[in-house]
């Protein structure tokens, strides 16, 4: 019965929030109102999702917010010297491919949005049969180095996660 009412608490739980920080004001109408766009939202979406991802490793998981919050400090910083003090045409900017070796869809994506949210970087590309992802580097010397980064920092911890 209750999972039929609250299919995704999570999702509810982080939509709420995040209406609630929109919106900016802390009262009780703007908290029900955030409540209730979480609950009607997972409900709508549940059809599209049947089966909950299931977290494996939560402590993996804080650990990866970290890598991911320290990664997009430290790229910002890296962006805005390039951008300040380098001029565009010696800017070794170039695509990479990475491997993946997740298979879940919701790793895949997390990924891609990790990648996407570090300054410097964007994902491009899913391959079709989703074993590889393309991504834009600004500034990139060693794009071998770069795609065992992503792989080292985000992939493996992703696998630990979700799978």
């Amino acid at each position: 019965m209750m999972e039929r009412i609250l299919p995704h608490p999570i999702l509810s739980a982080v939509l709420a929030l995040v209406w609630v920080l929109l919106i900016n004001d802390f009262s009780v109408g703007s908290i029900v109102m955030g409540v209730l766009v979480g609950l009607v939202v997972a409900k709508l979406t549940s059809i599209y999702w049947p089966e909950r991802p299931r977290l494996h490793d939560p402590l993996v998981a804080l650990e990866f917010l970290v890598v991911v919050i320290w990664d997009i400090v430290v790229s910002n910083v890296i962006v805005a010297y390039l951008v300040l003090f380098r001029r565009g045409d010696t800017l070794q900017s170039r695509f990479v491919t990475v491997p993946l070796e997740l298979t879940s869809p919701e790793a895949i994506t997390v990924l891609a949005g990790t990648i996407t949210l570090t300054p410097g970087t964007v994902s491009a590309d899913l391959s079709a049969d989703k074993r590889a992802l393309l991504v834009h580097c600004l500034e990139t010397a060693d794009p071998e180095g770069t795609v065992e980064r992503i792989k080292q920092r985000y992939e493996r911890r992703l696998k630990r996660i979700f799978e």
